[in-house]
């Protein structure tokens, strides 16, 4: 039996149990976490340096890589250390901070995807009417919400649920600390009813976005139908359907983490399943993206990046 006030550490699961594993699930962190640095680094280097991306997409993307670096930083590199130095525990601090920025970045993410979403929508449907309904005002009004209602969002989850009392040990069953893990550990009552009303409340605003997101999609996929080229069809195509491919793995695993019955819960399927929506979207947004002024200017910066390091070079022979 323990307390808020005597808990000073908890316990995150165990990547893997033999050591040969747990290097080697350090390794693919790593890999990920590198991957992911490199491609949205370079997405906000592409989007501050050339002015033909700025443009909403251009300034929605930034704020996605923003988000997807934040989303990385969070959870892995804690992981990365507990598999290279074989331990499992993490401070209250450290968990609360931990928690708190897991899900202010990801409300923000699935907000900003609701967002582009709803930019891809106005461009093909409504193209006519884009510079009008997407302005530099309206983008800035749109990427505020988001982040101020992530930066809510996550403020409310976490103060209500590190202010419970924790009677039930101290032991996560996730390899990063994630609210509905440590409300298991609680053991007052009202608390985790409020936990739990205010989690509904957020999941309905989702399933809303949700159902913004699948209706936006009908109505474009109805307008690239219409479209007579069979080029045309295809660009517009190419610029939805990853992005509809991360929202569907992000909203899928999530779903099916949250509410799947306690019958076909195992400590392997959770950690599969952590990974798939909180680890592989981030990491994958930058290269489902199909934007071929983004190409451009990141084969234009890689050029002039090449030529001045081949100067610099010969400059000092």
């Amino acid at each position: 039996m323990c307390n808020n006030s005597s808990l000073t550490q908890f316990l995150l699961l165990a990547l893997a149990d033999r050591r040969e594993l747990q290097l080697l699930h350090f390794c693919l962190f790593l890999a990920i976490s590198l991957a992911a640095l490199l491609a949205n680094g370079l997405i906000l280097s592409a989007v501050a340096c050339d002015h033909h991306l700025h443009t909403p997409m251009g300034f929605f993307l930034l704020n996605l890589s923003l988000t997807d670096l934040g989303c990385i930083c969070t959870t892995v590199p804690k992981a990365m250390h507990n598999s290279l130095w074989n331990t499992t525990t993490i401070s209250y601090q450290k968990c609360a901070a931990q928690a708190f920025f897991f899900y202010f970045f990801m409300s923000v993410e699935f907000s900003l995807l609701t967002i582009m979403c709803y930019d891809r929508y106005v461009a093909i449907c409504k193209p006519l009417h884009y510079g009008t309904l997407l302005g530099s005002r309206a983008c800035a009004h749109m990427a505020a919400a988001a982040w101020a209602t992530g930066f809510l969002y996550s403020l409310l989850h976490t103060a209500n649920t590190f202010s419970l009392p924790l009677c039930q040990g101290n032991a996560l069953g996730q390899f990063f600390c994630e609210i509905p893990h440590i409300l298991k550990l609680s053991c007052s009552h009202s608390g985790y009813l409020r936990e739990i009303g205010l989690i509904g409340v957020s999941d309905c605003l989702a399933f809303g976005c949700f159902i913004f997101i699948v209706f936006s999609y009908v109505q474009i996929f109805r307008a690239v139908l219409r479209i007579p080229s069979e080029q045309g069809r295809h660009k517009a195509f190419s610029m939805c359907l990853p992005h509809l491919a991360v929202i569907s793995l992000f909203l899928s695993t999530a779903i099916f983490a949250y509410l799947r019955p306690p019958s076909i819960s195992s400590p392997s399927l959770d950690l599969a399943l952590s990974v798939l929506y909180s680890v592989v979207p981030p990491t994958l947004n930058p290269y489902s993206l199909r934007n071929q002024e983004l190409k451009d200017a990141l084969r234009k910066m890689m050029i002039g990046c090449f030529s001045g390091a081949i100067k610099c070079l010969f400059s000092g022979v």
